[in-house]
């Protein structure tokens, strides 16, 4: 947890309404992003000149290093009257990490701000992630599972970006399949009920990285306007591509998904044709698995062409009065992964999210 994005995320709640300190617990156990793990974020990336792996220069990832390595700071540790002790310290490593990479670290700007600025306004966040009640959250999850309460995890990140099952290295630092949900939660396996997989009905990436199925014609840039594809994070644009078969497979199985959701079916309105990349050909021999070196080996997709709706979805009231092709795209997919297609949402409004 960052506090400052925290504290800009809190008031911009509230001032829409929402009562946020009443309603939200943090663990303990979550670590902090400090000011000076982002300037390790710019350093780093920039050492790697052009083989950048497309970091959104957040701290994460020297976060993780920090807490792999057991020098990290957590949420808890800001009720303690030794934190400052502890957080300066932890800093001065950082800054000499920082030295022998860019000398002239001191020049980084975070948040359009200097280190001195932002860290002034990092320690006055502190003050907000001290004000929300905070528990020992395995603790917590795992009573409600007792008394019969409905919980559900909701992952931030896709498949593709695992730590370790990912596009290594355009990966991020975590978990983000559903073995995340344990170690992440103190949750056991056998407590997971239902694994609900939501997919895109075409493929997006942001940030470098292998993507087989990406359009570089002006089919990807309709994707893209058309998606409003542009990062959550950094605003960057999205690379744009075709549904991958191949990557939504290998997803369902890391994730032992149960049935899936397809967002954003109306993206494809305009289509009259839509290509779907069914396998890959890497050395001249086709396979439904992705390689081990995403990044090295030349995988081309084979694409199976299908029938668009060419018609625009947002009259539909119900499923069924979806078009008839848009019924035939949904069937081709659940036939090729074996897999239950749920809900399926055709516009921004949860009235176009259908159940089927």
């Amino acid at each position: 947890i960052d506090p400052f994005v925290f504290e800009k995320e809190v008031e911009s709640l509230e001032t829409s309404g929402v009562q946020v300190r009443k309603n939200l617990l943090i663990s303990r156990k979550a670590h902090l992003i400090l000011p000076s793990h982002r300037l390790l974020d710019a350093v780093y990336e920039a050492s790697r000149g052009t083989l950048k792996i497309g970091s959104t220069l957040k701290g994460i990832g020297p976060a993780y290093t920090d807490k792999t390595s057991r020098n990290g700071l957590r949420v808890g540790d800001i009720e303690s009257p030794l934190f400052l002790e502890k957080y300066n310290a932890l800093k001065q490593q950082h800054f000499a990490m920082a030295k022998s990479y860019q000398p002239d670290y001191n020049d980084i700007m975070i948040e359009g701000l200097s280190f001195d600025a932002y860290e002034n306004r990092w320690l006055s966040a502190c003050d907000t992630l001290r004000s929300i009640e905070k528990v020992n959250s395995e603790y917590y999850i795992n009573k409600q599972l007792d008394l019969g309460k409905k919980v559900l995890a909701e992952g931030a990140q896709g498949t593709m970006l695992d730590i370790d099952f990912g596009s290594y290295p355009f990966v991020t630092s975590s978990n983000t399949i559903t073995a995340g949900v344990c170690s992440g939660l103190g949750v056991a396996p056998s407590r997971i009920g239902k694994v609900i997989g939501i997919f895109k009905a075409y493929c997006t990436r942001v940030g470098g990285g292998p993507f087989p199925s990406e359009l570089f014609d002006s089919s990807g840039d309709q994707l893209r306007e058309t998606g409003h594809e542009f990062g959550s994070t950094t605003g960057r644009p999205r690379r744009c591509g075709w549904l991958d078969i191949p990557a939504l497979k290998y997803a369902i199985m890391l994730n032992g998904v149960n049935e899936l959701v397809m967002m954003k079916a109306d993206v494809l309105d305009a289509f009259e044709t839509i290509k779907v990349a069914t396998q890959y050909e890497i050395d001249g021999q086709l396979t439904n698995e992705v390689p081990y070196d995403q990044v090295n080996t030349l995988c081309t997709p084979v694409y199976k062409e299908i029938t668009g709706w060419n018609t625009s979805l947002e009259v539909a009231a119900s499923y069924e009065e979806l078009p008839e092709n848009l019924h035939h795209y949904v069937n081709f997919i659940e036939k090729e992964t074996q897999t239950p297609i749920k809900v399926v949402s055709v516009g921004p409004d949860r009235l176009q999210t259908f159940i089927r």
